[in-house]
């Protein structure tokens, strides 16, 4: 962390509101104020609605944005890498050769993303604290909710047939029900090679300066026939320029901006070092596998990306927590709102009770890691065995009753992923299970009953290699005879699996309740109250935590010092050659042959990746980002180092999101992939 962050985090709070960008803006309660004293823009009518309608996202976890009145929906390379890697095969790999549909018949569908656009929000706060009466115990506060939450989705379902779900917002202080308009048919229409979209590679991950093409795009479809988009952004070939205000519309997924200095050491100190530990256990097991063959290599390489991105992104986080400016900062902040808030002397501490809660987690938090978060039964296969397992047994029982992802509203979301004809290779899923039950016995103990049970008197590699070998569920006309069948076709299934998992639910339930009932039911409760102490202190307009929803981030086009040094707010395609000369053209600094080809025609001095100050984290990932004509001017697609502390704090001293230029995007299409179709699509040329 550099020293220009520690200066920042001793300003006041108020102060670094006031001077900053920082936010994650609702769009049913944007900052109309801040932008107008200082930016002097304020939104013209429809701009706002028209911005959220052109939003997309992937429930494979990113964001994106229509760019085509026809249905195309542009984001990374990496949120799209996964379907990418289910349409690729032994003897053609996409995401080493790229993907570039002619025409529409060669658009792959993939087998089961979901894409959500928000068509709405309503405030259900009301509805959902009545259902919690004073003195309940936390077990039935639990119960209570979660049937409110899963009967407020059902009615909406019925009334609008859109998604629906309710979001937690300020920890528990507010509730909103989003609907979402949900597209299922997705086809991959181009995405470059993986050399170009991650040029730079892990070394360069989170650092700057960029030269990545991390862009791909896809097309939703409607009865068989591309879908008619009324709301899309209008491309801007020139761009974003430097110092100009921009604005990124994506779905962070989450941030813990809000959480006390307690619950911060708690992840600083527990959650993450367990976490950190599993990304690095799982790397190496997939580098392993991967160096075995070509065609192992081609089968991990999207889940080793993602742990390499995840492990890399933790460090960064935890290096944040482990500032000492940062906890001050924090500390600092808390200490002034306890000086301001005046409680009830009937009602209980919430900073109390958040520290009971956390003590209550320290308790479980490897056994619900392990159980019921799957950390030791890894692979697809325990995955579909679980789900059926559970789809079995809550389908039956009351809406209000049910875990929260088999209510009514989740339960067609959850089947296009029970039932996705992706591809389960049996060598990838024996090595992933073989490890995690590896994990298993050493987190819990050889003699532990539960592990026993689970490995029949066999090693962790023997008895994975016959839970996959004889598990018959990678058919998916199986996991649909089983779905059908309900519990009396589950439970007298002979798949190894299945029993598997029937074995291991109840331990992995009693799990789950203890955490939502000793941890999440108290947490709520005392954030609840705590945002209200907010609100009566600094009133009304903050912003709350990101939830994986839709906000808005107000940010400037910008570089930064570094060492005493400017590094200026935008690369070249240019520099892209450069960086691989000065890295001796070696992996992964290696440009595939149609940039090597291209290089003769191409404008070199075209912008290609930039600097901002938006506020963002993960699940950023894919956002437009657009300036004050609403017009696509960037995709981002990272963020440097220093932000990656933002999931706790925000400071722009150095710390920037990392966007692909407009024009850099036009250039490389245009150039490079020689896709004229798709840039006419983009630029509305004819």
């Amino acid at each position: 962390m550099t020293s220009g962050l520690c200066r920042v985090l001793a300003l006041c709070a108020v102060a670094a509101i006031a001077g900053a960008d920082e936010g994650m803006w609702l769009f049913n309660d944007p900052p109309v104020k801040l932008l107008r004293e200082k930016y002097g823009f304020e939104p013209p009518a429809g701009w706002m609605g028209h911005l959220q309608r052109s939003s997309v996202r992937f429930n494979s976890g990113g964001s994106g944005s229509f760019v085509s009145a026809g249905g195309l929906v542009m984001t990374n390379h990496h949120v799209a890498s996964e379907c990418i890697q289910k349409l690729s095969t032994e003897g053609r790999d996409h995401l080493t050769i790229g993907f570039q549909a002619r025409s529409r018949a060669e658009e792959g569908k993939c087998p089961d993303l979901e894409l959500n656009v928000l068509a709405g929000i309503d405030d259900v706060t009301a509805r959902m604290q009545a259902a919690v009466r004073p003195g309940m115990n936390p077990g039935d506060a639990e119960k209570a909710r979660r049937g409110v939450m899963n009967t407020l989705e059902k009615e909406s379902l019925d009334k609008t047939g859109l998604r629906s779900d309710v979001v937690t917002l300020y920890n528990g202080g507010r509730y909103h029900l989003y609907r979402y308009k949900k597209y299922t048919d997705v086809r991959l229409v181009f995405a470059p090679e993986k050399a170009s979209a991650f040029f730079g590679g892990d070394p360069d991950n989170f650092e700057y300066p960029r030269y990545c093409l991390d862009i791909a795009f896809f097309r939703v479809y409607e009865d068989g026939r591309p879908a008619s988009i009324r709301d899309f952004l209008k491309w801007s070939t020139g761009g974003a320029g430097e110092g100009e205000l921009v604005f990124v519309s994506g779905h962070p997924g989450r941030t813990e901006r809000m959480n006390t200095v307690a619950h911060l050491e708690f992840i600083r100190d527990r959650r993450n070092p367990y976490v950190l530990d599993l990304l690095r256990r799982r790397e190496v097991l997939l580098r392993t596998f991967s160096e075995r063959s070509a065609e192992n290599a081609r089968r991990a390489q999207d889940e080793l990306f993602s742990y390499q991105n995840s492990r890399k992104a933790y460090l960064g986080m935890q290096a944040g927590l482990q500032h000492p400016a940062v906890m001050k900062k924090k500390r600092a902040d808390e200490e002034a709102l306890r000086a301001k808030v005046k409680m009830q002397a009937a009602q209980p501490d919430p900073w109390g009770q958040v520290e009971a809660a956390l003590k209550a987690w320290e308790t479980i938090l490897v056994d619900r890691a392990l159980l019921e978060l799957r950390h030791g039964f890894d692979g697809d296969l325990f995955g579909i065995a679980r789900g059926l397992v559970r789809l079995a047994a809550e389908t039956p029982k009351p809406n209000p009753e049910r875990l929260r992802e088999y209510s009514e509203a989740a339960l067609d979301s959850l089947k296009q992923q029970l039932f996705s004809e992706a591809p389960i290779y049996e060598d990838f899923e024996t090595m992933k299970v073989a490890d995690s039950l590896s994990m298993l016995m050493e987190k819990l103990g050889a003699r532990h009953e539960l592990v026993l049970k689970v490995l029949a008197g066999k090693s962790p590699r023997e008895r994975a290699a016959e839970l996959v070998r004889g598990s018959k569920l990678r058919d998916v006309a199986v996991r649909k005879r089983l779905a059908e069948g309900g519990l009396k076709a589950v439970e007298t299934s002979p798949d190894p699996m299945i029993q598997l998992a029937l074995a291991v639910d109840p331990a992995s339930r009693a799990a789950r309740k203890a955490y939502e009932e000793r941890v999440e039911e108290p947490l709520r409760q005392a954030y609840a109250r705590l945002a209200n102490a907010r609100f009566e202190v600094y009133g009304t307009a903050l912003y709350p935590d990101a939830t994986f929803t839709l906000r808005l981030s107000i940010g400037q086009v910008k570089g930064f010092q570094e060492g005493g040094k400017p590094v200026a707010w935008a690369t070249t395609l240019g520099g892209a050659y450069a960086r691989a000369q000065a890295q001796g053209n070696r992996d992964p600094f290696v440009l595939p042959p149609s940039w090597v080809e291209a290089r003769g025609r191409l404008k070199l001095d075209t912008p290609f990746n930039f600097l901002s100050t938006n506020d963002s984290v993960g699940g950023n990932s894919g956002s437009p980002v657009v300036n004050r004509q609403g017009e696509f001017v960037g995709i981002l697609f990272d963020g440097t180092l220093d932000s990656l502390v933002w999931d706790y704090i925000y400071s722009e001293d150095v710390a920037r999101a990392i966007s692909v230029h407009s024009a850099g995007i036009l250039e490389a299409l245009g150039t490079v992939y020689r896709a004229q179709a798709l840039v006419a699509e983009l630029t509305g040329a004819k």
